[in-house]
């Protein structure tokens, strides 16, 4: 299940809005999305989240190239909505990187490949933050993306690396919105 907002900054302070995705299909839905959201061309924020296993937000503002930060890319790749944005993170075209995380099983082995033993003291050449191991576009496990997403509106990046749980009720409350949001939830 996701939980998706749409946060605009106004003269008057923050509007929040629950958000459907159903239409979204590319980063560029969800940008044109963003921007009808917003007032006076102002900084819109987009909340993804997704039962807790990442989240993800993407700041709008004017007519500027989208920022945007994902908690968890690995787990968002495996997700329609997290897609979009580790695509665009990570550059992939979609396709590639979700043939490339569909083949894998959870231990990172292709289907039908038992996993190779390692001499004693060497590794096996897979890196435990990726998907796919080394020199894979894939998505890696953690964050990626602009880690000083939020600076300016009142959460650091030490702030944001550490949310757990219920990120978009903590960012909500970091910027001061989070009775605005609990409104339209």
């Amino acid at each position: 299940m996701y939980i998706a907002a749409l946060l605009a900054r106004t003269e008057d302070g923050w509007q929040a809005s629950d958000t459907e995705l159903d239409d979204v299909e590319t980063l560029s839905d969800l940008v044109e999305l963003a921007r009808e959201g917003s007032v006076d061309d102002d900084t819109v924020l987009v909340f993804i989240e997704q039962e807790d296993a990442w989240f993800g937000v993407v700041r709008v503002e004017d007519l500027e190239e989208p920022r945007i930060y994902v908690s968890d890319a690995a787990a968002a790749a495996r997700s329609s909505y997290g897609e979009i944005l580790t695509n665009e993170l990570l550059g992939g075209d979609g396709d590639d990187l979700s043939a490339d995380l569909d083949s894998l099983d959870l231990d990172g082995t292709e289907d039908g490949e038992s996993e190779p033993a390692a001499p004693d003291g060497e590794s096996d050449g897979l890196d435990d933050d990726t998907a796919d191991g080394p020199g894979s576009k894939a998505a890696t496990a953690g964050p990626v993306g602009d880690r000083q997403i939020l600076a300016d509106l009142g959460m650091s990046e030490k702030e944001l690396l550490e949310l757990d749980g219920d990120a978009l009720s903590e960012i909500a409350d970091a910027l001061g919105v989070a009775e605005i949001l609990e409104a339209v939830r």
